[in-house]
Protein backbone atom coordinates (compact mmCIF):
# COMPACT_ATOMS: atom_id res chain seq x y z
CA UNK A 1 0.00 0.00 0.00
CA UNK A 2 1.46 3.37 -1.15
CA UNK A 3 2.91 2.82 -4.43
CA UNK A 4 2.49 5.17 -6.72
CA UNK A 5 1.49 4.55 -10.42
CA UNK A 6 2.33 5.78 -13.91
CA UNK A 7 -1.65 5.25 -15.84
CA UNK A 8 -2.05 5.84 -19.20
CA UNK A 9 -4.36 8.61 -19.67
CA UNK A 10 -6.49 7.07 -22.31
CA UNK A 11 -7.15 3.81 -21.47
CA UNK A 12 -6.36 3.83 -17.74
CA UNK A 13 -3.86 1.12 -17.55
CA UNK A 14 -1.15 0.87 -15.26
CA UNK A 15 2.19 1.78 -17.36
CA UNK A 16 4.89 1.46 -14.63
CA UNK A 17 4.90 1.19 -10.59
CA UNK A 18 7.48 4.14 -9.82
CA UNK A 19 10.10 3.42 -7.50
CA UNK A 20 9.85 3.93 -3.82
CA UNK A 21 10.86 6.40 -1.92
CA UNK A 22 11.13 4.23 1.31
CA UNK A 23 9.53 0.81 2.39
CA UNK A 24 8.07 0.04 5.69
CA UNK A 25 8.67 -3.85 6.63
CA UNK A 26 7.96 -6.04 9.34
CA UNK A 27 8.72 -9.73 10.30
CA UNK A 28 5.61 -11.65 9.40
CA UNK A 29 3.91 -13.30 12.24
CA UNK A 30 4.24 -16.75 12.83
CA UNK A 31 7.12 -19.40 12.82
CA UNK A 32 8.21 -18.86 9.20
CA UNK A 33 10.51 -16.58 8.17
CA UNK A 34 8.45 -14.33 6.10
CA UNK A 35 8.69 -10.48 4.93
CA UNK A 36 5.11 -8.69 5.33
CA UNK A 37 5.54 -5.34 3.61
CA UNK A 38 3.44 -2.34 5.59
CA UNK A 39 3.36 0.50 3.60
CA UNK A 40 5.63 2.61 1.35
CA UNK A 41 6.22 6.31 0.15
CA UNK A 42 5.35 7.53 3.73
CA UNK A 43 6.53 10.93 4.38
CA UNK A 44 5.21 11.00 8.06
CA UNK A 45 4.75 7.87 10.79
CA UNK A 46 2.51 8.59 13.48
CA UNK A 47 2.97 6.04 16.01
CA UNK A 48 -0.13 5.93 17.43
CA UNK A 49 -0.85 4.75 21.50
CA UNK A 50 -3.57 5.46 24.26
CA UNK A 51 -2.95 6.96 27.11
CA UNK A 52 -3.68 4.09 29.73
CA UNK A 53 -2.66 0.38 30.39
CA UNK A 54 -1.98 -0.35 27.22
CA UNK A 55 0.48 2.08 26.95
CA UNK A 56 4.06 0.18 26.29
CA UNK A 57 7.50 2.24 26.07
CA UNK A 58 8.64 -0.99 24.29
CA UNK A 59 6.46 -0.92 22.12
CA UNK A 60 7.03 2.62 21.13
CA UNK A 61 10.19 2.43 20.52
CA UNK A 62 10.59 -1.02 17.92
CA UNK A 63 7.72 1.87 16.17
CA UNK A 64 10.66 4.47 16.55
CA UNK A 65 13.38 1.97 15.13
CA UNK A 66 11.13 1.20 12.27
CA UNK A 67 11.10 4.80 10.96
CA UNK A 68 14.34 5.25 11.81
CA UNK A 69 15.73 2.24 9.76
CA UNK A 70 13.46 3.79 6.57
CA UNK A 71 14.33 7.56 7.14
CA UNK A 72 10.50 8.85 8.05
CA UNK A 73 9.71 11.55 10.20
CA UNK A 74 7.72 9.94 13.20
CA UNK A 75 5.61 11.70 15.75
CA UNK A 76 4.21 10.18 18.68
CA UNK A 77 0.18 10.54 18.65
CA UNK A 78 -1.28 9.89 21.80
CA UNK A 79 -5.14 9.10 22.29
CA UNK A 80 -7.64 9.33 24.80
CA UNK A 81 -6.43 11.81 26.43
CA UNK A 82 -10.24 12.29 27.86
CA UNK A 83 -9.93 9.04 29.85
CA UNK A 84 -7.22 10.26 31.98
CA UNK A 85 -6.16 12.95 34.15
CA UNK A 86 -2.69 13.39 33.65
CA UNK A 87 -2.13 12.88 29.92
CA UNK A 88 1.56 14.59 30.25
CA UNK A 89 2.99 11.13 32.57
CA UNK A 90 2.32 9.56 29.29
CA UNK A 91 3.81 12.39 26.99
CA UNK A 92 6.58 12.94 29.19
CA UNK A 93 7.49 9.01 29.42
CA UNK A 94 7.29 9.37 25.40
CA UNK A 95 9.06 12.48 24.92
CA UNK A 96 12.34 10.73 26.96
CA UNK A 97 12.15 7.69 24.41
CA UNK A 98 14.44 10.05 22.05
CA UNK A 99 15.59 13.36 22.37
CA UNK A 100 13.45 15.59 19.93
CA UNK A 101 11.06 12.99 19.37
CA UNK A 102 7.32 14.84 18.30
CA UNK A 103 4.92 13.54 20.83
CA UNK A 104 1.35 14.87 20.36
CA UNK A 105 -1.33 13.95 23.12
CA UNK A 106 -5.20 14.40 21.27
CA UNK A 107 -8.55 13.81 21.87
CA UNK A 108 -9.18 11.58 18.49
CA UNK A 109 -13.37 12.07 19.12
CA UNK A 110 -12.29 16.62 19.30
CA UNK A 111 -11.84 18.13 15.74
CA UNK A 112 -10.01 20.37 17.21
CA UNK A 113 -7.74 18.94 19.83
CA UNK A 114 -6.69 16.61 16.20
CA UNK A 115 -6.39 19.96 14.32
CA UNK A 116 -2.67 20.45 15.22
CA UNK A 117 -2.01 17.62 13.02
CA UNK A 118 -2.99 19.57 10.13
CA UNK A 119 0.46 20.43 9.30
CA UNK A 120 1.86 16.60 8.47
CA UNK A 121 -1.18 16.23 6.25
CA UNK A 122 -0.72 18.49 3.52
CA UNK A 123 -0.76 18.91 -0.16
CA UNK A 124 1.22 16.02 -1.61
CA UNK A 125 2.29 14.39 1.30
CA UNK A 126 1.51 10.94 2.70
CA UNK A 127 0.67 9.64 6.35
CA UNK A 128 0.65 6.19 7.78
CA UNK A 129 -0.68 5.56 10.98
CA UNK A 130 0.73 2.19 13.16
CA UNK A 131 -0.40 0.92 16.42
CA UNK A 132 -2.05 -2.15 18.26
CA UNK A 133 -5.46 -2.47 18.08
CA UNK A 134 -7.81 -0.44 20.35
CA UNK A 135 -5.91 2.58 20.58
CA UNK A 136 -8.30 4.58 18.55
CA UNK A 137 -6.65 4.87 14.87
CA UNK A 138 -10.00 4.80 13.26
CA UNK A 139 -11.21 7.50 15.70
CA UNK A 140 -8.69 9.47 14.31
CA UNK A 141 -8.91 8.94 10.78
CA UNK A 142 -12.51 9.86 11.20
CA UNK A 143 -11.56 12.89 12.95
CA UNK A 144 -8.64 14.04 10.43
CA UNK A 145 -10.74 12.79 7.41
CA UNK A 146 -14.42 14.71 8.90
CA UNK A 147 -16.06 11.83 8.57
CA UNK A 148 -17.54 9.14 11.00
CA UNK A 149 -17.91 6.73 8.13
CA UNK A 150 -15.41 4.37 9.53
CA UNK A 151 -16.56 2.08 12.24
CA UNK A 152 -14.65 2.14 15.90
CA UNK A 153 -14.91 0.02 19.08
CA UNK A 154 -14.94 0.13 22.79
CA UNK A 155 -11.49 -1.15 24.63
CA UNK A 156 -11.92 -4.16 26.54
CA UNK A 157 -12.27 -3.20 30.71
CA UNK A 158 -9.87 -4.90 32.73
CA UNK A 159 -6.62 -4.10 30.64
CA UNK A 160 -7.84 -1.57 27.83
CA UNK A 161 -7.03 -2.98 24.94
CA UNK A 162 -8.98 -3.60 21.76
CA UNK A 163 -10.29 -5.75 18.54
CA UNK A 164 -9.56 -4.98 15.37
CA UNK A 165 -11.45 -2.06 13.73
CA UNK A 166 -9.65 -1.78 10.58
CA UNK A 167 -8.74 -4.77 9.06
CA UNK A 168 -6.78 -3.72 6.06
CA UNK A 169 -4.64 -1.23 4.65
CA UNK A 170 -6.70 1.46 3.07
CA UNK A 171 -5.67 4.95 2.05
CA UNK A 172 -8.17 7.89 2.87
CA UNK A 173 -7.75 11.35 0.60
CA UNK A 174 -7.53 14.17 3.33
CA UNK A 175 -9.00 17.52 2.77
CA UNK A 176 -5.53 19.85 2.66
CA UNK A 177 -4.43 17.70 -0.19
CA UNK A 178 -2.84 15.09 1.88
CA UNK A 179 -3.10 11.27 1.95
CA UNK A 180 -3.97 8.92 5.36
CA UNK A 181 -2.69 5.25 5.06
CA UNK A 182 -4.50 3.15 7.72
CA UNK A 183 -3.07 0.25 8.81
CA UNK A 184 -4.68 -2.91 10.71
CA UNK A 185 -3.58 -3.01 14.79
CA UNK A 186 -0.46 -5.03 15.19
CA UNK A 187 0.03 -6.49 18.40
CA UNK A 188 3.20 -8.25 17.70
CA UNK A 189 6.07 -5.90 15.21
CA UNK A 190 9.47 -8.45 14.87
CA UNK A 191 11.92 -6.49 13.16
CA UNK A 192 13.95 -7.52 10.77
CA UNK A 193 17.10 -6.04 8.72
CA UNK A 194 16.82 -2.87 11.41
CA UNK A 195 20.36 -3.36 13.08
CA UNK A 196 20.83 0.55 12.07
CA UNK A 197 17.53 2.00 13.48
CA UNK A 198 18.37 0.11 16.97
CA UNK A 199 21.64 1.50 16.98
CA UNK A 200 19.97 5.08 16.05
CA UNK A 201 17.33 4.93 19.01
CA UNK A 202 19.62 3.30 21.47
CA UNK A 203 22.99 5.35 20.70
CA UNK A 204 22.96 6.15 23.88
CA UNK A 205 24.18 2.82 24.93
CA UNK A 206 26.22 2.38 21.65
CA UNK A 207 28.28 5.08 22.65
CA UNK A 208 28.76 4.08 26.01
CA UNK A 209 29.12 0.69 25.11
CA UNK A 210 32.69 1.69 22.94
CA UNK A 211 34.25 2.45 26.37
CA UNK A 212 33.81 -1.18 27.77
CA UNK A 213 37.06 -3.63 28.34
CA UNK A 214 35.75 -6.23 25.84
CA UNK A 215 34.66 -5.70 22.79
CA UNK A 216 32.24 -8.29 22.92
CA UNK A 217 31.02 -6.98 25.90
CA UNK A 218 27.37 -8.35 26.97
CA UNK A 219 27.18 -5.84 29.56
CA UNK A 220 26.10 -8.87 31.99
CA UNK A 221 29.01 -9.73 34.33
CA UNK A 222 31.90 -8.61 32.65
CA UNK A 223 34.72 -6.71 34.52
CA UNK A 224 35.12 -3.46 32.99
CA UNK A 225 31.38 -2.96 31.31
CA UNK A 226 31.07 0.88 31.06
CA UNK A 227 27.59 0.22 29.98
CA UNK A 228 26.70 -1.39 33.44
CA UNK A 229 28.75 1.69 35.33
CA UNK A 230 26.28 4.53 33.39
CA UNK A 231 23.31 1.95 35.06
CA UNK A 232 24.83 2.56 38.50
CA UNK A 233 25.42 5.89 38.49
CA UNK A 234 22.07 6.65 37.21
CA UNK A 235 23.20 7.97 33.32
CA UNK A 236 21.71 5.29 31.58
CA UNK A 237 18.56 3.37 32.22
CA UNK A 238 18.69 -0.59 33.10
CA UNK A 239 14.91 -1.15 31.55
CA UNK A 240 16.19 0.55 27.97
CA UNK A 241 19.12 -1.65 28.23
CA UNK A 242 16.94 -4.97 28.86
CA UNK A 243 15.30 -3.47 25.87
CA UNK A 244 18.10 -2.89 23.97
CA UNK A 245 19.73 -6.42 24.49
CA UNK A 246 16.34 -8.09 23.28
CA UNK A 247 15.74 -5.85 20.14
CA UNK A 248 19.93 -6.29 19.28
CA UNK A 249 19.09 -10.37 19.75
CA UNK A 250 15.40 -10.75 18.36
CA UNK A 251 17.14 -8.69 14.85
CA UNK A 252 20.41 -10.69 14.56
CA UNK A 253 17.66 -13.63 15.17
CA UNK A 254 15.48 -12.21 12.33
CA UNK A 255 17.72 -11.82 9.61
CA UNK A 256 20.27 -14.99 10.46
CA UNK A 257 19.48 -18.11 8.02
CA UNK A 258 17.71 -21.50 9.28
CA UNK A 259 20.85 -22.94 10.10
CA UNK A 260 22.06 -19.71 12.31
CA UNK A 261 18.82 -20.33 13.79
CA UNK A 262 19.10 -23.13 15.06
CA UNK A 263 22.12 -22.81 16.44
CA UNK A 264 21.08 -19.62 17.84
CA UNK A 265 17.76 -21.85 19.87
CA UNK A 266 20.31 -24.30 20.98
CA UNK A 267 22.52 -21.58 22.33
CA UNK A 268 19.35 -20.36 24.13
CA UNK A 269 18.02 -23.52 25.70
CA UNK A 270 21.58 -24.60 26.96
CA UNK A 271 21.95 -20.48 28.53
CA UNK A 272 17.82 -19.67 29.65
CA UNK A 273 19.48 -17.22 32.17
CA UNK A 274 21.01 -15.27 29.25
CA UNK A 275 18.22 -15.87 26.91
CA UNK A 276 16.46 -11.79 26.22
Amino acid sequence: MGDWLLIDDATLAVRRVLQRENLFKRRAPGNEQKTQLIAANVDTLFIVASCNKDFSAARLERYLVLAQEVGVQPVVILTKTDLTNRPDIFAAEARDLRPGLLVEAVNGRDSGSVAPLAIWCGRGQTVALVGSSGVGKSTLVNSLRGSDSIMTQAIRKGDDTGRHTTTVREMHRLAGGGWLLDTPGMRELQLRDAGSGIAEIFDDFVEVAEHCRFSNCTHELEPGCAVRTAIADGRLSSARLDRWCRLASEEIYNRSSLTERRALDRIAKRNPAKKK
